[in-house]
């Protein structure tokens, strides 16, 4: 198991758009991989668990993968979070 977090600075948070990047990008790995915000965790392969979070700016998140190709995992989100300008 590897985790990570992170704090959004983006100004509207993780809202839909990033929320699906993050989703597609979550689903190309066969590990279990977890949004954590707030003591709820989500699985990050479900756009609704992702959207109920209500992540906004300054939230302080974490993410965790586990499985066989979990650090691919953790370094491809870690990307799209860049990517996204939400890191």
């Amino acid at each position: 198991m590897v985790s990570k977090e992170y704090k959004v600075v983006a100004e509207s948070g993780i809202h839909a758009r990033p929320a699906t990047m993050l989703v597609k990008k979550a689903s190309e790995f066969e590990s279990k991989i977890t949004l954590k915000f707030n003591d709820k965790e989500v699985n990050l392969k479900s756009i609704m668990g992702v959207m109920s979070l209500g992540a906004g700016q300054g939230a302080e998140i974490e993410i965790i993968a586990e499985g066989t190709d979990e650090d691919a995992a953790l370094a491809g989100l870690e990307e799209t979070l860049k990517s996204e300008e939400l890191i």
